[in-house]
């Protein structure tokens, strides 16, 4: 069954907690900003497991990041990071061991070890990414983009799930189970969600659970899974 977002299934057991059918709906418009520490950006945080846990104690953070400056990165030891290029013109990464990634393009990725000294050069003004941190001892994540423009239909097998709306608009249906009855009709496993860019859908428990995205955008299917 689909659970509330940040919450493992054992704890919402614990707590006394009735699950949820269906997950939430995290609209980018109710996100609230963080400035860094160091005045170079913000962050928006969407979700983070498990919750209220700060940038010590997470297993894993969706965020997004407004870079507004050249400069070092935080690092992260014992974190792989995923970064995606959502708007501006992009930065260059450059690791002290030479290692380089150029997030010039719409939706470029780069991964890399958050132990790792990275210096990020803004092309030509701030930009904007998508965050993704996974603690390696806790937790194994993949990151997918997801062309609305081609039905993309596929059975999520994660503890936890969230789909992103990078750009344009999307329709996501989810159903656990069998399909339904007929095209275009749900189920009463099913539920359909329009999102719009910056908007995400989280859920966890994701065993099972078929995820069709249409639409004119491109979605960022993250899935977790604990070790």
């Amino acid at each position: 069954m689909l659970m509330p977002a940040h919450v493992h299934p054992a704890e919402d057991a614990a707590c006394g907690g009735a699950p949820q059918p269906w997950p939430r709906v995290v609209r980018g418009a109710a996100l609230t900003a963080t400035r860094w520490k160091n005045g170079g950006g913000l962050t928006r945080e969407i979700a983070a497991y498990p919750v209220g846990a700060s940038l010590d104690t997470f297993v894993w953070r969706v965020s997004v990041a407004e870079v507004e400056r050249s400069g070092p990165f935080s690092q992260f030891p014992g974190v792989e990071r995923t970064l995606v290029l959502l708007a501006g013109a992009g930065m260059h990464l450059s690791q002290a061991h030479g290692a380089t990634f150029a997030l010039t393009e719409p939706l470029a990725l780069a991964r890399f070890d958050g132990a790792a000294a990275v210096d990020a050069q803004l092309v030509d003004g701030a930009t904007r990414d998508f965050n993704l941190m996974v603690r390696r001892d806790c937790a194994h994540a993949s990151l997918e983009l997801w062309d609305g423009s081609h039905a993309n239909r596929r059975v999520l097998d994660a503890d936890a799930a969230l789909v992103f709306c990078a750009s344009g608009a999307l329709g996501v249906r989810l159903e656990r189970g069998a399909p339904a009855p007929a095209p275009g009709v749900l189920s009463a496993a099913a539920a359909k969600f329009e999102l719009s860019s910056m908007d995400t859908i989280v859920l966890d428990a994701a065993h099972g659970v078929s995820c069709e995205v249409t639409g004119g955008g491109v979605a960022i299917i993250v899935c977790v899974r604990y070790v």
